[in-house]
């Protein structure tokens, strides 16, 4: 019998299901929830959120996705992708204009699952994904220098682009705090080293354990270096999100349609690049359609729960597959954790130091940063691939994504016409 082009990977993979199966997606969901809990508090704070909404979000997201998407691993939660974009839609729309935003990206995905698009993401050229990848990564990087540092911004100065960042950091470089960078050092060290020698315990956990307790049993370092707490407010429960203050004008929705494509767009890429990755890690194929399906539903209900966009995340499916997973069950099983956490013990996220989120943002920052294909491409030398490379890179941290892969795209299409009529003429 024939599938559905939109059947979810559930429901095959549930054929014939296991005990043994089931522990070991058991064991990678509690694995992945660890990694991802660090991972969505502090993409949370790059996205110019409250900490809890990347938790909510890999609850709701992680779920859906899971439960509906067309991949046997794939885990779907906050990324670092989306930060710079969330950050600069609450900056000048707000948290209701970045709930339509979510929502109608949402609807985008989900007729873009349905019309059978899934396997056309795949002729984006490789340049523009790397361009913009690594592009986001330096404006996450920078945009973190803050808190690794300890910096202290004047009254009334709240930078958005990455440059009034890079600026602001300048003015503010007298209020460095020697505390802050000895805490961010200790953290990246962690994240850098502990890997090497020990790889069954997530090393953003560590970093986050020894440098909470430094900070809460050193008097210096108590009171010279912020920790969330200091900064945001932790809620207990489950989210309650005021939908009667928020502005669903016409006015608003139009305003925010360019952001919607944007998250739409940028969701279907990174969750179908994680699936091709996925795949080639459990021997599997991934159904491209009822995944932007999975994207869309999971995305609406991500924002109906309190959280942000969300996409596949491509370290926490590899984390997946690698310790086991392969079913969508270690995927839900990592969504109810995270939701037993945000219940019993989300307080203690106060504890954590801002350096220490600062250090595993750097370390994202970097595992994104697509360096290997940026020296890939100039080694190879080719001209017209090295600029739509190199314009949307600098496109992406001087203005924005939407700029950069409009432009980019353009800009490739211009160079693929001009070889077509250089062959013609010759």
């Amino acid at each position: 019998m024939k599938e559905c082009y939109l059947q979810p990977k559930l429901i095959s993979a549930l054929r014939g299901y296991s005990k043994e199966q089931f522990v070991k997606d058991l064991i990678a969901g509690i694995i992945v929830a660890i990694i991802a809990l660090p991972l969505s508090i502090a993409l949370a704070l790059a996205s110019g959120v409250e900490p809890a909404c990347g938790v909510y979000t890999a609850i709701a997201a992680g779920f859906v996705v899971s439960l509906l998407g067309g991949s046997r691993v794939q885990i779907a939660g906050p990324t670092a992708a989306f930060a710079t974009i969330v950050a600069g839609v609450v900056a000048t729309q707000g948290m209701d204009g970045l709930f339509l935003a979510t929502v109608m990206a949402g609807i985008l995905l989900l007729f873009m699952g349905v019309l059978k698009l899934g396997s056309f993401i795949r002729y984006m050229p490789h340049t523009i994904t790397v361009g913009f990848t690594g592009g986001i990564a330096v404006t996450i990087l920078l945009g973190q220098i803050k808190d690794f540092l300890g910096l202290t911004y004047a009254d009334g100065i709240r930078p958005i682009e990455t440059l009034e960042k890079v600026e602001a950091n300048l003015h503010a470089i007298a209020t460095f705090s020697p505390w802050a960078l000895l805490i961010g050092g200790v953290s990246l060290i962690i994240l850098i080293v502990y890997p090497k020698l020990e790889k069954r315990i997530p090393p953003s956990l560590i970093a986050v354990v020894v440098s909470a307790v430094l900070v809460a049993v050193i008097p210096a370092l108590g009171q010279e270096v912020y920790t969330i707490g200091d900064l945001y407010t932790i809620p207990t429960g489950l989210p309650k999100v005021d939908f009667a203050g928020m502005d669903f004008s016409m006015e608003k929705m139009i305003a925010v349609i360019p952001n919607a494509i944007t998250i739409a767009i940028l969701a279907a890429i990174e969750s179908l690049l994680s699936c091709v990755v996925a795949d080639g890690m459990v021997n599997s194929k991934h159904n491209p359609n009822a995944e932007l399906v999975a994207q869309g539903v999971g995305n609406i209900a991500s924002v109906l729960f309190g959280g942000i966009p969300a996409t596949g995340a491509i370290a926490r499916t590899s984390a997946n597959a690698k310790n086991g997973g392969r079913t969508p069950v270690a995927g839900m099983v990592h969504a109810l954790v995270l939701l037993l956490v945000l219940l019993f013990l989300m307080p203690y996220a106060a504890l954590i130091p801002m350096p220490t989120i600062a250090a595993i943002l750097f370390m994202v920052a970097y595992n994104m940063s697509e360096w290997r294909s940026f020296v890939k491409i100039f080694k190879e030398k080719r001209v017209t691939d090295i600029a739509v490379l190199v314009v949307t890179f600098l496109l992406t941290v001087i203005f924005d994504l939407v700029v950069a892969i409009a432009v980019g795209v353009a800009l490739h299409l211009l160079f693929v016409l001009i070889g077509k009529l250089t062959k013609k003429s010759q």
